[in-house]
């Protein structure tokens, strides 16, 4: 009889990523204990009416960390894909994003089992509404604040934002981020994530002695974090050379425009068919000639079956859970240096953060102020793995945990065991 190995699921990977770290600060073992577990798991089965009149059932998730450090913050996804143990990782690997840059939040994250492109808008409305009603028992301004991600946008959000207002009876726009600016939606916060990601390339670059001018960057995923790290990285000096979404990617070793790009999709829905360059599929994107690895899509692209082949000299982490534990040991072998995940994507809770406080106080700050707040607590975040990188002779990945899981576990041991 053949034994059939389960599938890691991101659930282990974010486990094992933990399990590193911990093992590295020698954390206390009952505080490891707390930290393994989700605070709490919230499933919701619920029905929709579709247009036709017909009643289907799905599925959504919400899932809180760890709320030591402040209210649980987190985005949510609708994909066909999505699971309890995605959301379980998705979520703990907030808590460790909002400690590196050390924002008062802890980590939160949900999502809802459902290809959004297969309804309509009002469809998706009335999913959103029935969804948002359900998490209300654990979503509110000052205990959990949802934001998009993947497949859900800012018109997703005012839904939300609308539906948590019309059950208090009043507008609470502090209970979501990510909204439009006309109802209390931060400048910035569309770029936020992607600049993020540029910021850290530039740093890592620096730190490095590389030369951006003309260095040659792949970027997997052209949603809102690898569209807009694209044009940004572009600005930057380097050369775009591909990208990629869902349905294939394009490349043009001579360097591609990323705004064009953006404009071929919002004419034609995808990167592809793009003039003046070649088809390519996301798995050779990850294996190009290139100085620079932007994987701004889904987690688990890079695993143990392909890291080896990978040629970029540096990775940095538009998506969450990009790069698999296994793989993070073939590339650190290599001498790749890897911008993880909690440390490079950042800038969106950054930004989701400055959001939440205007409104919180009903004052808001223009786009250069934001940037610039963006900017500053980025560089520091960088600065901060880099010493303990330093420090410990450890690589980033493990430097950015161990800084994230000090600061949560040091918040867990002052507030002590209630009751």
């Amino acid at each position: 009889m053949t034994l059939q190995l389960k599938e890691k699921t991101a659930w282990d990977n974010a486990l094992e990523q933990f399990d590193i770290a911990a093992d590295i600060l020698h954390l206390d073992p009952s505080i490891s204990r707390i930290m393994r577990k989700c605070q709490l798991e919230l499933t919701v089965n619920f029905p929709v009416k579709l247009d036709d009149g017909t009643i289907e059932m799905f599925t959504g998730y919400r899932v809180h960390h760890n709320g030591a450090r402040g209210p649980t913050k987190g985005g949510i996804r609708y994909h066909p894909d999505v699971t309890l143990d995605e959301v379980r990782a998705l979520a703990m690997w907030m808590t460790w994003k909002c400690a590196v840059v050390n924002i008062p939040y802890g980590g939160a994250k949900g999502g809802v089992i459902v290809d959004p492109a297969r309804l309509s808008l009002r469809e998706l409305e009335r999913l959103t509404r029935r969804y948002a009603s359900e998490i209300s028992l654990v979503m509110g301004p000052d205990s959990d604040i949802p934001a998009p991600d993947v497949n859900t946008n800012a018109q997703i959000m005012a839904w939300i934002m609308d539906t948590y207002s019309m059950h208090k009876g009043y507008s609470v726009p502090a209970v979501i981020t990510g909204k439009p600016i006309s109802m209390g939606g931060s400048q910035g916060r569309r770029e936020a994530t992607g600049r993020g990601v540029s910021i850290c390339t530039r740093e890592v670059a620096r730190h490095l002695g590389m030369d951006l001018q003309g260095a040659t960057v792949a970027v997997q995923g052209f949603g809102n974090v690898g569209s807009v790290s694209a044009y940004l990285i572009h600005d930057l000096g380097c050369k775009i050379v591909a990208v990629s979404d869902v349905n294939g990617g394009i490349y043009n070793p001579k360097g591609l425009d990323p705004r064009e790009v953006l404009r071929h999709v919002a004419a034609t829905k995808s990167v592809v068919g793009f003039p003046t360059a070649e088809p390519i599929s996301n798995a050779q994107l990850l294996e190009l000639p290139v100085d620079i690895l932007v994987p701004a899509a889904l987690e688990n692209q890079i695993t143990a079956l392909n890291a080896d082949r990978v040629k970029a000299k540096i990775i940095v982490e538009g998506a969450n859970g990009p790069t698999t534990p296994e793989a993070d040991v073939i590339l650190n072998d290599r001498g790749v240096v890897l911008v993880p995940d909690i440390l490079a994507n950042a800038g969106g809770v950054v930004v989701s953060y400055f959001e939440w406080v205007q409104d919180l106080q009903a004052f808001f700050w223009d786009e250069a102020e934001i940037n610039a707040n963006l900017e500053r607590i980025m560089v520091n975040a960088f600065k901060g793995v880099i010493a303990m990188s330093e420090e410990r002779q450890i690589n980033l990945r493990q430097a950015a945990l161990v800084l994230a899981i000090q600061r949560v576990a040091e918040a867990i041991r002052l507030r002590g065991i209630y009751p």
